[in-house]
């Protein structure tokens, strides 16, 4: 049987309630089983009346109950009581309103709740509250009997005043702690206010609980949603809703919106936003408190702040700021249906006050984590204009902790602001879900890259799924994933089964929504540097492939970059060619020379098109090294002697089928290549160079060591190929043996083989030799 909870030395994040220690007074020291008070005689359809839309009804067979009893202690039904919070020495105040069994067996009873003047967080709130004074609220919840710490008195002002002249409660007095003064009623979430009034005229006892519940819901406002959704409004509540009618510019008038569904009660007593504890950390071992993170902080990364004059200036930058995957766009286009869903999905759960799982899913780049995130920002704004419960959101992605089980941490961190262990974090959540608070706010938790997060008994898994299904957690898991069955695939029966039947898949982007997304992102950029069938262009080739928006925004972003750098080249050639000015006339002879070099160079430049600016052609340029490989494109750039020494060690391993091979054998191989290869001008360069170097002579020399090297049916060992060899096992494309290239070194190739003949195939200069690979 579960005992009072006194004195818990666990440290909870809970909001202000009343100061208040344990009341061994009234219950004494032992801890007794709760048992229930019948009333004698009850006529059934009397107590259905007065106490209607309540479980456990009493019926004309069974008595009804009216109080309950723990040793000497007695409730009854309209009682004042104070509730322990858990984890300090604060406590709340509530009016018994019923008595309920739980399936499991659990005595509990229903609370209408008071709420002191500091839990209420909205900057319009009253500053003429008493010391001790209490506001009486609509909302209520289920708490078990073993929170229940003593009795309260709750009085009007004059009474209060009369019974205690001094205006205070006698330090020593047993009724310290226990009186308060009520004058008004107020809806903590929306922060309104009824009418001043006298205590004892508005309540009396239990028949005057539903008359009292009544009288402060129709004198506050709930939400502007719900009174939206009447036929009539009252003067009053039009002069409520007045200051909020410009409300909807933080929607747009596009944007799908849910109303509410209607409920019968509230799910969430007075809400606030949750404040630090002031007590202990939960561990002796754990002595550093983090405050709770400010709402809607999502994980921090590492972010450079630009000036802007530097973002703005020029269209070139301007528009790769604007292309940045980072870059947080004011909307979300093409992606309006998915957003309705997602926000249709939380707000109910948010308002109800009920855990809830939602399994996201959708290839990469498709916008998922962007729209939970739009939405969230869109219910935080409801928060803030109070149209909404407050809530609290935290972000967990995969791929930024190095063990999922860091999940509890930062989950435990974002309730109540503490940085405990994963082990520790688990045990805390764990009895926190479990056990009711008449204070708990909802919790959205996105968690990304879920991949990344399953671990090999599943237990991560099985409990944020969990959490959200036990009745006091108010936990609502968003589950992000790539793969639409990862739950079947990956995950077992028992855990989805958990994740419920609430699902959402984010299809791929087509061509034209592609398109849609770039040009919102290209609006405002002076200039029109970005050709209109350049953007259809790319966004038809990443459609076509994966419909991810990620790689389009990447691809115009490098095609921006390639134009600016065209333009810059350009203005620094008509730099250059002013600087120079009009040449000296040149003899004949050279001049001729001189004219026909400056004519050959000048055919590519028609070819370019104009420069700066975002062509077909600069979009495929894009492509081409977004879709390349980074150790190709090295290949590629590589001297000729380095590539020709690389394609001799590939032909030799292709003829000898042997991965490793001397250095000398692989210049034996490139020599008997070199004998079938024809006319090559890099290769004449480098038997030019090399002979030069061997006789210590001029350039005749070299040509007549070479015409002598060909007539003793030897040739002549290109230049460069040792300093080559060495270079290429600094890069780490060959192994070679104590990084000298001397011809008994061992040699082998520290890449694949394909990579070197993808990136030699289409070379032209290995071509010439006649090499097929």
């Amino acid at each position: 049987m579960p005992g009072l909870v006194r004195r818990a030395n666990r440290a909870a994040g809970h909001l202000p309630g009343v100061a208040r220690e344990d009341s061994d007074d009234e219950l004494g020291t032992d801890d007794y089983p709760w048992e229930w008070i019948y009333e004698k005689d009850a006529v059934d359809e009397e107590l259905t009346t007065e106490n209607g839309r309540k479980r456990k009804r009493a019926t004309a067979h069974e008595p009804h109950i009216i109080g309950a009893r723990m040793g000497s202690f007695e409730c009854y039904l309209g009682d004042t009581v104070l509730l322990k919070a858990e984890g300090n020495s604060e406590a709340w105040v509530g009016i018994i309103r019923d008595f309920q069994v739980e399936q499991d067996g659990e005595k509990t009873a229903d609370f209408m709740w008071f709420s002191s003047p500091h839990e209420i967080r909205n900057h319009k709130k009253r500053t003429d509250f008493l010391e001790n004074e209490l506001y009486i609220t609509p909302a209520f919840d289920v708490n078990p009997l073993t929170t229940i710490n003593g009795k309260a008195c709750i009085m009007s002002q004059a009474s209060f005043l009369a019974r205690y002249p001094t205006g205070k409660v006698p330090r020593k007095s047993k009724e310290d702690g226990k009186v308060f003064i009520c004058r008004r009623g107020c809806n903590t979430r929306t922060c309104t206010y009824t009418e001043e009034f006298n205590w004892e005229d508005v309540y009396r006892g239990r028949g005057d609980i539903e008359t009292l519940h009544d009288r402060i819901r129709q004198g506050t406002k709930a939400t502007r949603r719900r009174r939206a959704a009447k036929d009539e409004l009252t003067d009053q509540a039009y002069k409520l809703e007045a200051a909020d009618d410009d409300g909807e510019g933080d929607y747009g008038p596009g944007t799908p919106r849910t109303p509410k569904r209607a409920r019968t009660k509230d799910a969430v007593t007075p809400s606030s936003r949750r404040k630090p504890s002031t007590s202990k950390p939960a561990t002796p071992s754990s002595h550093r408190r983090l405050l709770v993170k400010k709402h809607l902080e999502f994980t921090p990364l590492a972010t450079r702040v630009l000036s802007p004059q530097h973002v703005l200036s020029s269209p070139y930058q301007l528009a790769r700021t604007q292309l940045h995957v980072a870059s947080v766009p004011t909307s979300l286009p093409c992606r309006e249906a998915e957003f309705s869903l997602v926000y249709s999905h939380l707000e109910a759960a948010i308002t109800d006050g009920s855990g809830t799982c939602i399994y996201i899913s959708g290839t990469p780049g498709t916008g998922k984590t962007a729209t939970v995130r739009e939405v969230v920002s869109h219910l935080d704004a409801a928060v803030r204009a109070d149209e909404l419960d407050d809530f609290i959101f935290v972000e967990i992605n995969g791929m930024k902790i190095t063990d999922p089980h860091q999940s509890y941490s930062l989950l435990w961190e974002a309730l109540k602001g503490q940085r405990v262990s994963p082990a520790q974090a688990l045990d805390l959540l764990e009895r926190d879900f479990s056990r009711p608070s008449p204070r708990r706010v909802p919790c959205v938790v996105l968690m990304d890259e879920l991949d990344q997060l399953v671990t090999k008994n599943q237990g991560v898994m099985y409990n944020f799924f969990n959490w959200p299904g036990l009745r006091h957690s108010r936990l609502i898991v968003l589950a992000v994933a790539n793969t639409m069955d990862l739950p079947e695939r990956t995950l077992s029966n028992k855990i989805s089964s958990r994740l419920g039947l609430t699902r959402i898949t984010f299809p791929g982007y087509n061509h034209e929504q592609l398109m849609r997304i770039v040009q919102s992102r290209l609006e405002g950029v002076p200039g029109d540097i970005v050709d209109a069938d350049a953007v259809q262009f790319a966004a038809r080739k990443v459609a076509a492939v994966s419909g991810d928006a990620r790689r389009a925004l990447d691809i115009c972003r490098r095609a921006v970059e390639l134009a600016e750098a065209d333009a810059k080249n350009k203005e620094e050639e008509e730099e250059e060619e002013e600087a120079e000015g009009v040449p000296q006339t040149p003899s004949k002879k050279r001049g001729r020379k001189g004219q026909g070099a400056q004519e050959k160079p000048a055919t590519p430049k028609k070819k370019k098109g104009p420069t700066g600016r975002v062509t077909i052609e600069t979009v495929r340029r894009a492509i081409s090294e977004a879709t390349s490989n980074p150790l190709q494109q090295y290949l590629r750039s590589l001297p000729f002697a380095s590539r020709l020494l690389l394609t001799a060690l590939l032909m030799r391993t292709q003829r000898t089928g042997l991965v490793e091979s001397t250095f000398g054998d692989v210049l034996e191989e490139m020599q008997r290549t070199l004998k079938l290869a024809g006319e090559s001008r890099p290769l004449t360069l480098l038997e030019r160079k090399a002979a030069g170097v061997t006789d210590g002579a001029g350039t005749d020399a070299g040509l007549m060591g070479s015409m002598r090297a060909k007539n003793t049916s030897q040739l002549v060992r290109p230049a460069g190929l040792s300093a080559a060899a060495v270079d290429l096992t600094g890069a780490g494309i060959i192994n070679l043996e104590a990084h000298k290239a001397e011809r008994p070194s061992k040699l082998r190739l520290a890449v694949g083989d394909e990579e070197v003949r993808l990136a030699f195939r289409d070379d032209p200069e290995i071509k010439a030799l006649g090499v097929l690979l």
